[in-house]
This record gives structure tokens, C-alpha cells and sequence, in this order.
């Protein structure tokens, strides 16, 4: 099959299957600080510190002036937690001092940022801006990777070649999907075969059965 036809119809079944959501209101700063958490640990853990965070620190000042050892008690179930609550710290610092607190809608510019790397820069982009962009996690990996739609060994690899072969019309929804696909379905571990609603287009799966 075309690899244009088969994105068509495993985007259009995820589509129906799923609902596209909406992180931290879509506010730059927060997704950006979410997805900083987010590097190295669960979904669930990311949602219950970034949670925690923002119920106590509710903008970019309240965090830029609060103390390390404070932030690392809101954030620790996120792991990582030392370095995590210093770069959320530098970050902001920078953010206030640079770009007068406002998050900057330009991916080498958010790359300039400490602990910012491809993955986080793209989901400020498709999350903060709903601008186009390739954002690549573990799940994104790991499913597009299963899928046929890639052979890549690396995130950074398989963004590369996601963006030669999705229709950028599917890039700010791309991660998202698979996420929750990825989450429910396509999980790392025993995934549900039996409960794919791609499993047709899905090399993974056509190479488990023969």
C-alpha cells in the first residue's frame, strides 16, 4: 500500500477512535514547563506533578522566584527532580529576562533554553502555538516504529522521517493520537491486538502472525 494511503486511513481511524486534548488551557508556558517535567517518567507522573506545581506557583514570576528545594518537594514525583526544578527555575529566569515572560513560537529559539531539546521544542509548538511540528516521544516512536511508517533506532531519527512521509495537515495532531493510542492500546508491553482498531495497516502485527 502507498505509504500516503496508509497514513490516510490509520490517521482517519485514530480520529474517530480518540479526541484530541488539551493540555495545561494550550498556555506556551505551561506546556512548556509540563513537557520539561515530562522528560524520563510516566505520563501519570508528569500529570500529578505539573498538577501540584501549578496549584501552588500559578505563573512564570511565582516560579522564577521560588526556591529550588521548594519546587523539588512539588515536582519530585516526576523523578529527576534536582535537575528538573533547576532548569524550570533557569528557564523561567531566562524567559523574564530574554523574551520579556513570554515563550518564544520559534523552535531554534525554545532550543536555546536549558533542558529544551527537540521533543519538548516541537510540543510547545504543536501544544502551546498550535503550530505544525513533529513531536516525538516514546509512544510516537515506539508505535510509528511498529507501524512500518519508520525504521529508526532514535527519536530525533524517526522525526526526520516522519516529516518526509505525514502530510504536515497531520502534524499538530500526530502526537496526541498516538499518545493516547499508545497509552491504551499500543502499549510497550503486551499490547491488545485483539483491541487495535489499525492492526490491519500495522507491520508489527502482520510479522506477529505469520
Amino acid at each position: 500500500m502507498n505509504i500516503t494511503k496508509k497514513i490516510n486511513k490509520i490517521m482517519a481511524e485514530l480520529e474517530r477512535c480518540y479526541s484530541l486534548r488539551v493540555f495545561e488551557g494550550n498556555d506556551p508556558y505551561r506546556v512548556l514547563i509540563r513537557t520539561i517535567l515530562s522528560q524520563r517518567t510516566r505520563d501519570e507522573n508528569t500529570d500529578q506533578a505539573s498538577a501540584l506545581l501549578f496549584s501552588k506557583h500559578q505563573t512564570i514570576e511565582e516560579i522564577a522566584g521560588a526556591d529550588v528545594e521548594d519546587l523539588e518537594l512539588l515536582i519530585h514525583r516526576a523523578g529527576f527532580y534536582h535537575v528538573k526544578a533547576r532548569r524550570i527555575k533557569m528557564v523561567s529566569l531566562i524567559l523574564l529576562d530574554d523574551y520579556d515572560g513570554v515563550v518564544p513560537d520559534d523552535v531554534d529559539e525554545l532550543l536555546n533554553l536549558p533542558g529544551v531539546g527537540r521533543k519538548t521544542a516541537n510540543c510547545v509548538m504543536v501544544y502551546g502555538f498550535k503550530k505544525p511540528a513533529v513531536c516525538v516521544d516514546v509512544h510516537v516512536h515506539r508505535i510509528s516504529n511498529r507501524l512500518g511508517l519508520v525504521d529508526t533506532k532514535y527519536p530525533e531519527q524517526t522525526e526526520i522521517e516522519l516529516m518526509k512521509v505525514v502530510p504536515k495537515y497531520y502534524w499538530i495532531e500526530l502526537n496526541d493520537l498516538l499518545v493516547q493510542f499508545g497509552q491504551t492500546i499500543c502499549r510497550p508491553v503486551s499490547p491488545l491486538h485483539d483491541e487495535c482498531p489499525i492492526s490491519e495497516w500495522c507491520d508489527y502485527y502482520r510479522d506477529m502472525i505469520q
